[in-house]
C-alpha cells in the first residue's frame, strides 16, 4: 500500500513539475517580451466566435485538466509541439512502469537472508526453495534458481546464479531506451521548432520590407516555446532516468550479496 501511494506521489510530481515548467516559460514570455502579448491578443481578437466554438471536445478536456493557458501554449507553438506530446505520454507511461517495477523488485534483503540462511545452514533446501518461490524480486529469483542445482556441486549452482543474474539484469534494464529516446528527442525537437520559428520571422520581414517587433512576433514565439517545451519534457526525464539507474545499482548488489552470502553457506555447510 506504502508502495502504491508512493508511485502516486511521484507521478504526480512529474505533472506538477512539467506543468510549473510550462508555467514560467508563459511568465518569462510575458514579462519580457510585451509587444509579443500584443500580437497574441490581436490574433485572438480577430478569431470569429463561430470558430473558436468548434473547439474539439478533446482541446476542451485539455482545458479543464491543465488550464487554457498551457493549451494555448501548445497551439502557439506549432506542429512541433505534437510529436514533443506524444514523447511526454510516452516518457512518463515509460516512469510509471518503471517505477512500479522497481517498487516492487526491492526487498529488505538482511530480512530475507535471515531467514533463508538458517534453513540452508540446516540443509533444509525444500524449505529454502519454497521461501524463495514465495518471495518476490530478482533477488529470490537468482537465489532460487541456484538452489534448484545445489545437488550437483557449488559450481552448478554458481553457473546457474550467473545465468540467472543476467537475465534479471535484462529485466531491469528494461525502458531506460524509451527514457533516453525521450531525453534526446524532445530537446532537439524544441531545437528544430527554433529554427522553423525563425524561418518564419524572417520570412515575415522580406514580406513586410521592414523589422518591426510585431512582425517578427509570431515567429519568435514559435521558437521559445517549442524550445521551453523540448526542455521541460527532458530534464524530470533525466531526473528519474538517473533515479532508475542508482535503483538498479541497488538490485545488482543486492543480487551479488544473496547469491555470495549462498553459495558461502553452501560451501561452509557441505
Amino acid at each position: 500500500m506504502r508502495k502504491k501511494l508512493l508511485t502516486i506521489i511521484l507521478v504526480l510530481a512529474i505533472a506538477n513539475l512539467l506543468f510549473t515548467a510550462f508555467a514560467f516559460a508563459q511568465e518569462g514570455a510575458t514579462a519580457t517580451d510585451t509587444a509579443l502579448e500584443d500580437k497574441v491578443a490581436e490574433v485572438v481578437e480577430e478569431v470569429p466566435f463561430e470558430q473558436t466554438s468548434q473547439s474539439g471536445g478533446l482541446e476542451m478536456f485539455a482545458r479543464k485538466i491543465v488550464g487554457s493557458g498551457l493549451v494555448d501554449l501548445f497551439i502557439q507553438g506549432g506542429f512541433v509541439m505534437y510529436p514533443v506530446l506524444l514523447l511526454l505520454i510516452w516518457g512518463i507511461a515509460t516512469i510509471i512502469w518503471k517505477l512500479i517495477s522497481l517498487s516492487y523488485a526491492k526487498i529488505n534483503l538482511n530480512d530475507f537472508l535471515g531467514k533463508v540462511i538458517p534453513l540452508l545452514e540446516d540443509k533444509k533446501y525444500d524449505e529454502a526453495l519454497k521461501l524463495c518461490e514465495g518471495t518476490k524480486g530478482p533477488v529470490a529469483a537468482v537465489m532460487h534458481n541456484g538452489l534448484l542445482k545445489v545437488d550437483k556441486g557449488i559450481e552448478a549452482v554458481e553457473k546457474a546464479i550467473e545465468n540467472a543474474g543476467v537475465i534479471e539484469m535484462a529485466f531491469l534494464e528494461k525502458g531506460f531506451i524509451p527514457l533516453s529516446t525521450t531525453i534526446n528527442l524532445a530537446p532537439m525537437f524544441g531545437f528544430f521548432g527554433t529554427i522553423v520559428g525563425m524561418i518564419r520571422a524572417f520570412r515575415d520581414i522580406a514580406a513586410a520590407g521592414e523589422v518591426e517587433p510585431t512582425i517578427v512576433a509570431t515567429g519568435i514565439q514559435i521558437a521559445l516555446i517549442t524550445t521551453a517545451s523540448g526542455l521541460a519534457v527532458a530534464i524530470p526525464m533525466q531526473f528519474f532516468n538517473n533515479m532508475f539507474l542508482g535503483m538498479v545499482d541497488g538490485l545488482v548488489m543486492d543480487m551479488q550479496r544473496g547469491s555470495e552470502k549462498m553459495i558461502e553457506t553452501l560451501v561452509e555447510n557441505k
